[in-house]
């Protein structure tokens, strides 16, 4: 059974440690814990039956309680599996960074990590070529190599 446990936003992977160091010092029945990349103030917990969930959350700091009802892995998948395939970004495509701290700025992929979600770019304004690391959906697309043709990396 999964729960959807209500954090304090922003306190939600302090919220995880806390609960996942109590189920295996208690040794209860919870399965699995995680903060899903984009849900602020909630977590996931994955335990036996509702009784395991409540002792492992009941009276950590930053944990406000479980919500009703529980929920199945087809509601949550898009959340915790990797969405690899929709990588449209290719080596040597020309990109705008659309966060900061180098916001607008225009620069050649390098490198693609898709298991990390990660670029390695070089910044075509800067003087001295240097490699910089960012997160795959912090830069968009706009001239392609061999097409021309402006796509959204989103």
């Amino acid at each position: 059974m999964i729960f959807i446990i209500k954090v304090t936003t922003n306190k939600e992977e302090r919220a995880v440690d806390m609960i996942a160091d109590r189920a295996e010092k208690k040794a209860l029945s919870t399965y699995a814990v995680l903060r899903p990349h984009g849900l602020r103030g909630y977590v996931l917990l994955e335990a036996e039956d509702r009784e395991s969930a409540e002792e492992s959350v009941f009276n950590l700091p930053y944990v406000k309680g479980i919500i009703g009802k529980t929920i199945g892995y087809e509601e949550i998948k898009n959340m915790v599996e990797p969405s690899v395939s929709t990588v449209s970004i290719k080596e040597g495509d020309i990109v705008e960074i659309i966060a900061e701290p180098f916001k607008k700025e225009k620069a050649k992929v390098l490198r693609i990590d898709k298991q990390k979600e990660e670029v390695v770019v070089s910044l075509l304004g800067a003087v001295v070529p240097l490699p910089v690391t960012i997160k795959i959906d912090n830069v968009r697309v706009i001239r392609r190599d061999e097409s021309g043709e402006e796509e959204n990396a989103d």
